[in-house]
Formats: structure tokens, C-alpha cells, sequence
């Protein structure tokens, strides 16, 4: 029988209350367990030292006899100094997904293409403004030479 620590939970509608309990694996989350070794109430602020009480001798007692923590309880036994809990690392968790990378593309695209199309429509009346400035000294030359 392989046999976890981990939580069950109690507590009214959106007001969750956690027993922590050493039970056989292949029972319901909220079922038959062989003891209960401590207490978590998420509503406690994170410094409440009510927020997780545990019996740390019976934990390390059933740690000692190969009850596997759930990766929760683990963290819970990392912060009271139970067991060591190796850090996890995730490269992946704040790359954004296929879609995103797709929308931001065609975004990059759009703005590119904006960029061009401005850099021509500058370029183009500047052409034509020299003509124009080359026409005017023209006409003043003209009206100069008729008064």
C-alpha cells in the first residue's frame, strides 16, 4: 500500500478549511485516511502562524516509513523545515503560446509595413518639392523683370 501525505478538504462554499492527513493513495481526496498530522487554512494571512500547524513527529514518522508528500504538502514541509524540497525550474512558464507568438508576428509585420509605407510618402513630396521651390525663383525672376 503506497501510502501519501497530503490535503483533504473541509470548510463551507469558498471558504476552505484543509486537514493535512497521511492516507492510502488510492483513496477519494476527501475520504478514509489513517491519520491527520496537521492543519492548513488558506484564509490566514501568509506571517499567521495558525495558518499551518502541523505534528511535526508524526510527519517525519511517516516520512521516515516512505509516505511520499504531495508536491503542496511538500512546500508546506520546506517552509516549517521538515524536509528539503528541491527547487523546480519551468524555462517555459513565461513563454507565451503558439497563438501569441503568431499575433505578435503579424503584428510586427503591420508595423513594418507602416514604417515603409511612411518612409516612401516622405520621400516621394520631398521629390517634388524641389521642382516646386525651382519653379518659384523662376516666377520671381519673371515678375522682377516686368516692373
Amino acid at each position: 500500500m503506497s501510502v501519501s501525505i497530503r490535503l483533504s478538504r473541509g470548510g463551507a462554499k469558498k471558504r476552505p478549511y484543509y486537514k493535512i492527513v497521511v492516507a492510502n493513495s488510492r483513496a477519494p481526496r476527501d475520504g478514509k485516511y489513517l491519520e491527520q498530522v496537521g492543519t492548513y487554512n488558506p484564509l490566514l494571512a501568509k506571517d499567521d502562524e495558525n495558518r499551518v500547524k502541523l505534528n511535526e513527529d508524526r510527519v517525519n514518522y511517516w516520512l521516515g516509513v516512505g509516505a511520499q508528500p504531495t508536491d503542496r504538502v511538500a512546500r508546506m514541509l520546506d517552509k516549517a523545515g521538515i524536509k528539503e524540497r528541491a527547487a523546480t525550474n519551468n524555462p517555459k512558464k513565461g513563454e507565451p503560446g503558439e497563438k501569441a507568438k503568431d499575433r505578435a508576428e503579424e503584428k510586427a509585420e503591420k508595423l513594418r509595413e507602416a514604417e515603409e509605407a511612411a518612409a516612401a510618402a516622405a520621400a516621394a513630396p520631398a521629390e517634388e518639392a524641389p521642382a516646386a521651390e525651382e519653379a518659384a525663383p523662376k516666377a520671381a525672376t519673371e515678375d522682377s523683370t516686368e516692373a
